[in-house]
Parts: structure tokens; sequence; C-alpha cells
């Protein structure tokens, strides 16, 4: 039977997210990667500077925590 798409996406593969839960550094990246966007669309933050006008920025601190939280998620399904 054929995986479902997501909004165009492919879902990552079974042998990739059981390489990853074993420890396999790649694969932890191929996971990252996946996930990638929707990180960074989560930790997308409105900041106004000193005249009121917004501009766009990426939390740093807040991918790194939940790229950390999605890694021990990960490690600790093995």
């Amino acid at each position: 039977m054929k995986q479902p798409i997501f909004k165009g996406r492919e879902p990552l593969p079974d042998s990739v997210i059981d390489a990853a839960c074993a420890g396999d550094s790649e694969a932890m990246e191929l996971v990252l990667l996946h996930y990638d966007g929707y990180i960074n669309k989560l930790c997308t933050r409105t900041l106004y500077d000193e005249y009121g006008y917004p501009y766009i920025c990426l939390d740093e601190w807040m991918k790194h925590h939940l790229e950390n939280k999605l890694i021990q998620a990960i490690v600790g399904l093995g």
C-alpha cells in the first residue's frame, strides 16, 4: 500500500525512523532536515525596531531547543 502524501511531501521511510531510533547520526540528520521547515515556521517571530516597523526573524534559541527535544524524543523511542 502506498503511503499518503501530506502537502506534497513524502513521509519519512520507516527504515530512516528505525535507524534514527537506533542512534544512526545520518538518519537523525535526515529527520532533522525533514522537519526543518516546520521547526522554522514555529520559531519565526515578528519583532519591532525602535521606529515601530515590524520585521521577521528566526528565534535561534527556540530552534535549537526544539531540535534537541525532537532528538530526545526519537532516541527515547529506541
